[in-house]
């Protein structure tokens, strides 16, 4: 039953009864202290102060009879009566320390006592003290002599047996409280010994089961502990307690089983980060070996575009003297076209000037013909009249000569003019083709023109291109170069990684897990490790002192699908 409870109830039921133990010591310890306060503040306050207040009362007394006696002597010394004052004072101090005792309580049988003292210090003080006072006052030796040698002696005697019976009865009280506060100290000093002797056995017992019940189990955690420190996570922790021992060896089987499984995955993680770190090493390497190729690639590409940068330029400077031509020959031919459509606007003139020559022409065949119509009408007539109508027929016979070698001549003018009509009409054709040819001269002229602009543009344009194009060159070639320093930073960085990797195998190899044998791997990591100490810094090649590449394409990958296999292979 004991070992099923829980050691927070153990210690809780041990620290409860240790604390009754401790409450009953303290409790009879209080109220012995008490008890034995009250025993010293009653002694004290009463027995104390009622002895001072009896012996001071009777000291009191004792000194007023000692002053009398020395006036009793010498009744005419010069300071008898200051003396019978003294005494009178002696007497007041008597009165207010016997009424300070009054004041105090009274035990049983003390009243008693008190009662005979106060009858008998009333006999003293009115029969003894103050009468003898008056007869020294008086002066009357006869009265002196009897009360000084017979009465006050006879009181005196009485009041002191009086107060010695009050004073052996507080000295008795006071022994009687003094033995009973010794008695009580005894039943305590010895109740309190049993108590401490029944805590210390319970303390002991206690003691003993919660170090048997916590130093057991911590034993075992410890041994176990040791076993983990030494690498073995394959002990068995034995688990059947259901206290809090119970509880820890559970949480250490659980925390052995983790670590165990923590072991295993980086033991399996530490084989695989060092294969995969000589797979790296090795990728390392081929990118270095690429990097470096590109590089030289990188190279001879800037030298080839240095020759197109140069040739471009050329080619752009062509270009503008050729524009220039071009702006040069549209402008002539655009002269000549102005010339031309001046020549096709004289041609036309020529032309209606022609039309109206033949126009002109044919109102005087027509008056020739006319004129013929009358000279053969006046010829006519002339014939009819005879002979005096010869002479108006000669005339109009010359007339009608004369009409017909007009209209002859009318008829050769105008074949002329319509020859002439008719080549000048040929001539403006011709001319307005030469203008539409000169036309389209002129815009083929300025397409030219402008194609040659745009060529020309468009090699500034490449011109600016391939110098932005050299730019990122140059570029691509800095970060090729920053890749072949991170390449060769990756290749010491993996390098490391794979001994560390090694490092770490051996180091979990220590652990001893079940089902596992606790031999370090690191045949593949040694293995692999030559991939990366072949491993050499990259060199920049010298700028242009390779040769142009004559197979440029071998140094590229056959198509996209291979350069993918490649890196992914990588």
């Amino acid at each position: 039953m004991f070992a099923n409870l829980t050691i927070r109830t153990r210690l809780i039921a041990t620290m409860a009864l240790l604390g009754i133990l401790i409450i009953f010591i303290g409790t009879r310890g209080v109220l012995a202290l008490h008890t034995s306060n009250n025993v010293l503040k009653d002694v004290y306050a009463n027995s104390m102060v009622s002895m001072k207040a009896i012996y001071e009362a009777q000291i009191q007394i004792d000194r007023a009879r000692l002053s009398l006696d020395r006036v009793a002597l010498k009744p005419d010394a010069a300071n008898a009566q200051e003396t019978l004052k003294r005494a009178q004072d002696f007497i007041d101090g008597n009165e207010k320390f016997w009424k300070s005792y009054l004041a105090l309580p009274f035990g049983d049988g003390e009243k008693a006592l008190a009662d005979q003292v106060e009858s008998t210090r009333q006999a003293l003080l009115k029969d003894g003290l103050q009468a003898a006072i008056k007869a020294l006052g008086d002066k009357n030796q006869t009265e002196i002599d009897r009360l000084m040698l017979g009465e006050v002696t006879r009181l005196f005697r009485l009041y002191t047996d009086a107060s010695e019976k009050l004073t052996t009865y507080q000295l008795k009280a006071t022994a009687e409280q003094y033995d009973e506060s010794q008695a009580s100290y005894e039943r305590n000093m010895m109740l309190a010994i049993g108590a401490i002797v029944v805590g210390i056995v319970l303390a002991a017992i206690s003691g003993g089961l919660l170090l048997r019940a916590v130093m057991g189990p911590l034993d075992q955690v410890r041994s176990h502990f040791h076993a983990m420190a030494d690498g073995n996570l394959s002990n068995h922790i034995e688990q059947g307690r259901k206290d809090e021992m119970g509880e820890m060896m559970e949480g250490l089987s659980q925390m052995q089983e983790r670590l165990a499984g923590t072991v295993r995955s980086v033991r399996e993680g530490s084989d695989a980060i060092a294969t995969a770190s000589s797979e790296i090493a090795a990728g390392n390497l081929d990118l270095s070996r690429r990097t470096e190729q590109q590089a030289a690639n990188l190279e001879e590409t800037a030298s080839s575009l240095e020759e197109l940068t140069s040739t471009v330029r050329q080619n752009s400077e062509n270009a503008r003297q050729a524009n220039a031509l071009a702006v040069s020959a549209s402008d002539i031919a655009v002269k000549g076209g102005e010339l031309v459509t001046r020549v096709i606007d004289t041609m036309g003139s020529i032309t209606q000037s022609s039309d109206k020559i033949a126009d002109i022409i044919g109102v005087i065949d027509g008056i020739a013909f006319q004129t013929n119509i009358l000279a053969l009408n006046a010829a006519v007539e002339a014939a009819r009249a005879g002979e005096q109508g010869r002479g108006f027929a000669v005339v109009a016979t010359e007339v009608r000569n004369l009409a017909q070698r007009s209209a002859a001549a009318a008829k050769d003018i105008k074949a002329l003019i319509t020859d002439s009509v008719e080549k000048v009409g040929s001539g403006s054709a011709l001319v307005n083709e030469a203008g539409e040819t000169m036309h389209d001269i002129v815009n083929s002229v300025r397409r030219v023109t402008d194609i040659i602009s745009e060529i020309s543009q468009a090699g500034r344009e490449q011109e600016t291109g391939i110098e932005q194009i050299n730019i990122a060159v140059a570029e691509m070639d800095t970060v090729t170069q920053q890749n072949a320093a991170l390449v060769e930073e990756a290749a010491a960085a993996s390098q490391a990684m794979q001994e560390q990797a090694v490092k770490l195998a051996e180091m979990v190899a220590v652990f001893q897990v079940a089902g596992s044998s606790a031999v370090a791997r690191r045949q593949p990591a040694a293995a692999r490790s030559t991939a990366v100490a072949t491993t050499q810094p990259l060199r920049r090649p010298a700028p242009k002192a390779a040769a142009k590449p004559e197979a440029k394409p071998a140094a590229k990958p056959a198509s996209k699908a291979a350069a993918a296999d490649e890196w992914e292979e990588f």
